[in-house]
């Protein structure tokens, strides 16, 4: 899969130029699995997590613009944090909705009109790259819609009443994860079909795909996982002191 992600990126960069885009970092979840510990603020290598996530938006080249959502109660404290980064592409902290589908539409409608591309991103990715980010924007600037994905390694039962139906091919499983990249006429008009006809969509991906639309796979990282227990908050840490 490597080589044909390298053929794709490395056709992008040599004959397409890259179109605007902007970054939506989704950050306004609760911390139900995490104990009372607020994941978005935790303690990370000296810093709060959200920080190394926006980070690596900020140094990476295609993305022109950022725009973090989160609860109300955190956007001064992140902009604070953002400004004191001297996280000069952050162009808004902005409060989320109700549900996360709702406080992407929020983000997208706060980017620039000039930006042609969105990138939606989990804030509690904090080990997300750069250079993953630079492909699947590119992806997405060929193709339209790109995703990171992970080669699911264990076999997958498909159950029901605690009874296996089916037991999928898994060389045909990824696990999905962020960002996910699209154009922007397209993501925003996929999620308001999606809101309109009460759709419960999975990530945002699933939003697309269900109007029959093709979703380009790129290489995942196994780092880039996102951080939900106390559990993944350790092991994040233990990775940062790691060299990728």
């Amino acid at each position: 899969m490597r080589e044909q992600v390298e053929k794709v990126t490395g056709f992008a960069r040599k004959v397409i130029p890259c179109k605007p885009c902007g970054a939506v970092i989704v950050a306004a979840g609760s911390a139900r699995r995490m104990g009372g510990v607020d994941k978005v603020m935790a303690e990370l290598m000296g810093e709060p997590l959200i920080l190394h996530t926006v980070r690596a938006f900020q140094e990476t080249a295609v993305i022109a613009e950022i725009v973090i959502v989160t609860r109300s109660d955190l956007i001064v404290p992140i902009s604070d944090l953002c400004q004191k980064a001297g996280f000069g592409k952050v162009k808004l902290v902005v409060a989320g909705g109700e549900t996360r589908q709702e406080s992407v539409m929020l983000g997208l409608g706060c980017l620039s009109k000039k930006m042609k591309l969105a990138a939606i991103q989990d804030g509690a990715r904090p080990l997300v790259s750069p250079q993953l980010i630079d492909r699947t924007v590119r992806a997405a600037n060929t193709y339209g819609a790109a995703a990171p994905g992970i080669a699911v390694k264990d076999t997958i039962k498909e159950a029901k009443g605690g009874i296996v139906k089916t037991t999928p091919d898994r060389s045909t499983l990824f696990a999905a994860q962020t960002p996910q990249v699209f154009d922007f006429a397209l993501i925003r008009g996929a999620l308001t079909k999606a809101e309109q006809e009460g759709a419960t969509i999975t990530d945002d991906c699933s939003a697309v795909e269900r109007m029959g639309m093709s979703v380009r796979l790129v290489e995942g990282d196994e780092r880039n996982f996102k951080v939900t227990t106390r559990q993944d908050l350790l092991l994040a840490r233990v990775l940062m002191e790691e060299k990728p």
